[in-house]
């Protein structure tokens, strides 16, 4: 076999994966418009793409107040849990596991979007930062629409967006998931509370590293606390900029976070990495000091081909891989790699957001 480790079977806290492709986390925006609900066409598109060995859902908002984007699903009322369901059965009817994606956009998003001001840690606007909604446009386009001033979270807000991250891993594992991975990653809410250009609080949760990974940690503690750590991964993305994120102190905050996630043991930390051409490469010493640094289950996702993921995998780096847009095209990745198949190529960029069309979603053909 080519790829003998990307093959292998592997136990994640107790969860058999039948190989080590994950299916990336990707918005496609195909949620019910009426109350942001999972339905029958999500579920035939996650069905589709089960010879991945571990599925995460697109991102799911915990809140109202933590959605940026149109038609994107929800894990905080009752038809939602339902709508998952339905999603959750297909997945385990074909011998996969996937875990929900607790989402929070914070500062990235319109009142045009949820009619609620944004809010994040800091009244900081995100420059050159924008989302969509589905005004009309021609082909079912989404229109996009610049970020709006947010305003700065009370600690009342902390604590009820703590609060709603905790009730929306209970209901994910009601709905059926294997487990939650919390997102703190590319450039929303925790990854606003983690980089200093994006979080000039004051009080606890900001100023220092320790004051700044906070919330995330508390966030992370309440959900362990309602699903158990097994349960619980994490995503970060420390070479990740853009959304108005340089801070030239992130690595030493994601490293801190890393060491202090590993004390709470939590099933997997997830790399957030570029996926465009020109993207930054990992540096092998950051990866290195990673492992050395968290314990547990280390997984990378972007831009990354099956030699590249074998090659992570021989040198112990990683434990999974994942893959974006190659299972977005071709629901048998994984069997198409394991015979040396061609691919197909994402015919319509415009598909990728389609507000409800099954268009370059579930039409993609098998082999």
């Amino acid at each position: 076999m080519k790829y003998p480790n990307l093959f292998s079977g592997y136990n994640l806290k107790g969860l058999n994966l039948k190989n080590r492709f994950l299916m990336a986390p990707m918005t496609r925006s195909r949620s019910d418009e009426q109350g942001d609900v999972p339905n029958d066409l999500m579920a035939e598109y996650y069905s589709q793409r089960t010879s991945a060995g571990l599925i995460i859902s697109e991102a799911t908002q915990i809140s109202l107040q933590g959605k940026g984007y149109a038609r994107t699903p929800g894990i905080y009322a009752k038809e939602q849990i339902e709508g998952w369901k339905k999603i959750t059965s297909a997945v385990h009817a074909k011998e996969s596991k996937i875990f929900l994606q607790l989402w929070h956009v914070g500062r990235v998003s319109s009142a045009k979007v949820n009619g609620l001001q944004p809010a994040g840690p800091s009244d900081l606007t995100a420059k050159d930062t924008s989302v969509y909604i589905f005004d009309g446009a021609p082909n079912g386009d989404a229109t996009f629409v610049p970020v709006e001033e947010p305003r700065k979270m009370t600690h009342s807000d902390i604590k009820q967006t703590i609060e709603d991250f905790a009730q929306g891993a209970k209901n994910a594992i009601e709905a059926g998931f294997d487990g939650v991975e919390i997102h703190g990653a590319n450039g929303y809410l925790i990854d606003q509370f983690l980089r200093n250009n994006s979080n000039v609080r004051t009080d606890q949760y900001g100023g220092t590293i320790e004051n700044r990974i906070r919330f995330l940690l508390e966030i992370t503690e309440a959900v362990v606390s309602e699903v158990g750590k097994d349960k619980v991964g994490v995503r970060v993305s420390p070479f990740i900029k853009f959304k108005d994120m340089d801070d030239p102190q992130i690595l030493d905050t994601i490293m801190t976070a890393a060491d202090r996630l590993n004390d709470l043991g939590i099933a997997y930390l997830h790399l957030s990495e570029a996926d465009w051409g020109d993207a930054p490469e990992i540096p092998r010493d950051f990866r290195i000091k990673l492992r050395k640094t968290f314990s547990n289950t280390i997984i990378a996702t972007g831009n990354k081909t099956p030699e590249t993921a074998e090659q992570l995998l021989e040198s112990n780096l990683v434990d999974i891989v994942g893959f974006g847009r190659s299972f977005l095209a071709n629901p048998d990745y994984p069997n198409r790699v394991l015979i040396g198949a061609s691919l197909n190529q994402i015919t319509d960029n415009h598909t990728l957001f389609g507000g409800g069309d099954k268009r370059g979603y579930t039409d993609y053909p098998f082999m």
